[in-house]
Order: C-alpha cells, then structure tokens, then sequence
C-alpha cells in the first residue's frame, strides 16, 4: 500500500510525502501506521479523525484533515492523505 500525505495552504502544495507499507496487515492497520509515520516525519501531531474523515475515506481512498483534527495549531489550511496504491 501507498499512501501520499501532502500539505495545502491557499490551494498551493506546500510539501508532500509518500508512505508505503506492504507489511501482511489489516488496511486500517496499514492506513493509521501510515498516518503515524507521515506527521513524524513532517513533524505534525497525528490528526483526530473525525467522522467526516472517516466517510470520505472509506468513500474516496481519501481524506482532508483541516485544523478541526489538529490538537496544535497548524501552519497550513488542509493535510490531505490518499491511497495512491493498494494491495490486493
């Protein structure tokens, strides 16, 4: 699985990051860890997911996590996190 975590702020990507994990596990296994890594590396508190996050991914294979998710305040207006590739 790969997953691409990109930042946004005016509607410009500020940065972007791409996560893979082909480890034997459960998808939503895969997609936390996955979170866990990408804002380590980007140096960001993980994101709360909100139920609004939840549908989108399940939905899209894609989500947006705005400031609402965010314990800390954050320098940018979205992270946005998509599975570019899946396992099958």
């Amino acid at each position: 699985m790969r997953i691409w975590f990109r930042e946004f702020k005016d509607n410009h990507m500020l940065r972007d990051l791409t996560v893979e994990d082909y480890e034997t596990d459960t998808r939503t296994h895969k997609v936390v860890s996955a979170l866990e890594k990408a804002c380590g590396v980007m140096d960001l508190s993980v994101p709360i997911w909100l139920e609004i996050n939840i549908r989108d991914f399940k939905r899209n294979a894609k989500c947006r996590f705005y400031q609402d998710s965010f314990v800390d305040a954050v320098s940018f207006d979205y992270l946005e996190m998509e599975v570019i590739e899946e396992d099958f």
